[in-house]
């Protein structure tokens, strides 16, 4: 029998509300605990992420050196482009995303605490041509 039954991811920040619906607008994710200062979320795929108050929370600084020690998440999606227009729809922002138009393999973004993510594009299952 396992030790551990699941796991969750945790992230600090000064408003766990804001920042459980950005997730939960990105993630199509439903809430499945609420306290006074924690917000836990499951999303359609099946993450689980928590959101938990800290008044002294300092958003990540990525990827500046200052303030950079921190968990990074990543997200893999099917269309790079859709999921960049939620994400900034919902209030986060690109932080590296190459720098040039179409579509690239991976993306960089922080949410609107500033914690950072990445996307990645889902593995093609087409066979390699050539």
């Amino acid at each position: 029998m396992a030790l551990v039954k699941a796991g969750v991811v945790v992230l600090d920040c000064a408003e766990p509300e804001m920042l459980a619906e950005f997730y939960k607008g990105f993630l199509d994710a439903e809430e499945t605990d609420v306290t006074a200062n924690r917000v836990e979320i499951r999303g359609a795929g099946g993450t689980r992420l928590a959101f938990r108050r800290d008044v002294n929370a300092t958003p990540p600084s990525w990827p500046r050196p200052e303030n950079s020690l921190q968990a990074h998440l990543d997200f893999v999606v099917d269309d790079l482009d859709e999921a960049e227009r939620r994400i900034v729809g919902l209030g986060g922002r690109p932080v590296d995303t190459k720098g040039a138009a179409g579509p690239h393999e991976e993306r960089g973004y922080a949410d609107p605490a500033g914690h950072s993510f990445t996307l990645r594009r889902a593995p093609s299952t087409a066979p390699k041509q050539g």
